[in-house]
């Protein structure tokens, strides 16, 4: 049976559910403590609900004048805003109107091509700019480095580039050399990323801050952070000051570890060192101390960058919501999201995913189905996620079928993790003709 609507198919499920015992609490009283954050939550939802959201440019579909300037300037704001095709769909028109693109229209379309991954087709557009008859610049053959370092990790031929860019007067700059010690990094291939650093200052190219954080981001990813500790002291030390990223980086290793004490000194001494914390350090320290479990200590951090006057952004705001959750009070939480509404909070899916998620844990499927129900009633659309969550919930409670005639549902898209569950459902449970009808 297929249903139109998600919570028609969601009511059938509760109405399966035996009723739970009156009288019988779901939770134990809250303390003061307990309190006292969820206030402080509330307080904090509604201060974020009044930032002004951050809009978009709006981006002209077409040049203003058929000009190759205009173009190349059209083509470069829809590359920074991930628009692909639209960069593409510029560069054919352009050549349809006989305006035949230059270097920088080329490298923009390039560029391009290689954030959105499609090597193949960077390198035909570049082989198409050769047979033009145009020579590849400095900032042309950093896309290439970049195309070589992160798409095919074939450094080998990165390095090449450069070599080629010195023989032939192309000299390679910071940027080019950033390039693939990032790459390199990325890779977690460090000795061979100091080896460029090397030739870099033996061309007498200065490293900057975008040459070093990935080194220290790759120590970190590989947990060695005393060397990371002792590369940011040396770049503090040399004049090549890190900068908030790289700080974050650095912070982000230690809360992993719960090194904490790490993360107060690199706080304490950011005036010194000339950088400010910002939302994504205080989001990254907060998330640090929610794993921890130290829930109190997150709140008092929150109050530190509320009187630094950093306003929580909505990844802060699910930090916060997920440590809650993480402290025993994933009920309460559930109740904050079906009031958000009262509390001017535009909760998003994240939200309810997090406390959902949270619920399923703790084996509460008739709350992740009511929160599951509040959501769809304010119109805020499900995602594959979503769906995994409560039909995981209905079969840790022995509910397949109801998750099955879930699934069915109109509007929701499933993933791999959805029908993985319900296959390996099924399958312990011995209906392997339910697993079946999966795949027809």
């Amino acid at each position: 049976m297929r249903f139109k609507h998600p919570t028609v198919c969601v009511r059938l499920c509760q109405s399966r559910i035996p009723k739970k015992p009156a009288g019988k609490s779901l939770r134990s009283p809250e303390l003061d403590s307990a309190g006292k954050l969820l206030l402080r939550f509330s307080e904090i939802v509604k201060q974020f609900s009044k930032r002004q959201p951050v809009c978009s440019p709006v981006i002209d579909a077409r040049p203003r004048h058929p000009h190759r300037f205009e173009y190349s300037k059209l083509m470069k704001e829809f590359k920074q805003a991930g628009q692909v095709d639209q960069v593409l769909s510029l560069f054919q028109e352009m050549k349809y109107f006989n305006l035949w693109p230059d270097m920088v229209c080329y490298t923009i379309v390039i560029d391009s091509l290689v954030m959105e991954n499609r090597p193949e087709q960077a390198l035909a557009v570049f082989q198409e700019m050769i047979t033009a008859g145009l020579a590849p610049d400095t900032a042309c053959c950093t896309v290439l480095v970049k195309l070589y370092s992160f798409c095919l990790k074939q450094f080998d031929s990165a390095f090449e580039i450069i070599l080629w860019m010195k023989k032939f007067g192309c000299s390679p700059d910071t940027f080019t050399y950033s390039t693939l010690i990032a790459g390199l990094c990325w890779d977690e291939r460090v000795e061979e990323a100091f080896g460029v650093l090397d030739c870099m200052l033996d061309d007498e190219c200065p490293p900057n801050v975008y040459t070093y954080t990935p080194i220290v981001n790759a120590y970190c990813s590989m947990g060695k952070l005393n060397e990371a500790k002792n590369l940011v002291k040396t770049m503090e030390n040399t004049g090549c000051l890190p900068n908030s990223v790289t700080y974050n980086v650095l912070i982000k290793a230690f809360c992993k570890i719960g090194a904490f004490d790490e993360v107060d000194e690199v706080l304490e001494k950011s005036g010194l060192n000339g950088w400010k914390p910002d939302e994504v350090t205080y989001s990254t320290y907060i998330n640090g101390l929610c794993k921890w479990g130290k829930v109190d200590c997150t709140f008092q951090l929150l109050e530190i960058m509320l009187a630094n006057g950093l306003v929580p952004n909505a990844v802060t705001v699910n930090i916060l919501l997920d440590c809650l959750c993480s402290g025993s009070m994933a009920w309460e939480a559930k109740c904050l999201l079906e009031r958000s509404v009262e509390l001017d909070w535009d909760a998003d899916v994240i939200n309810y995913n997090t406390v959902m998620s949270r619920l399923c844990d703790e084996g509460s499927y008739r709350a992740v189905l009511k929160l599951f129900t509040d959501m769809l009633k304010k119109g805020i659309t499900a995602n594959a996620w979503t769906l995994s969550i409560v039909i995981h919930s209905l079969c840790k409670a022995g509910k397949p079928h109801e998750a099955l005639c879930l699934l069915d549902s109109e509007g929701l898209v499933a993933n791999v993790v959805t029908y993985a569950t319900l296959i390996h459902y099924f399958y312990s449970a011995g209906k392997v003709h339910e697993v079946s009808l999966l795949f027809s």
